[in-house]
């Protein structure tokens, strides 16, 4: 499981629908299909109950989608205090 895929579940779960989650996130329909469809592959369950209003989660994908929205919160928490805590990297190509 990639936190990548994790996001684009979360966003496809809160949307209701790849295509919606596609928009919100500025990335095709199909690179929301295939990560929520490599996630199912892993998982070996479904996660999404899909017809042609959209998507809703099964058990499984809200079991996911709790726990991964509390990991990429952790994540995001993580990035931001090495981030503050970490000393800054020159970019400044004269410089090297």
């Amino acid at each position: 499981m990639e936190l990548e895929q994790i996001k684009i579940f979360a966003a496809a779960a809160d949307a209701g629908s790849f295509s919606k989650a596609a928009a919100r996130l500025y990335v095709s329909h199909s690179t929301v299909s295939r990560a929520v469809s490599a996630l199912e592959r892993e998982l070996g369950t479904r996660l999404f109950e899909r017809d042609c209003r959209g998507v809703v989660p099964t058990r499984a994908g809200k079991a996911l989608l709790e726990g991964g929205k509390a990991l990429l919160a952790e994540a995001d928490f993580l990035k931001q205090r090495v981030a503050e805590k970490g000393e800054k990297i020159c970019t400044d190509t004269a410089r090297r």
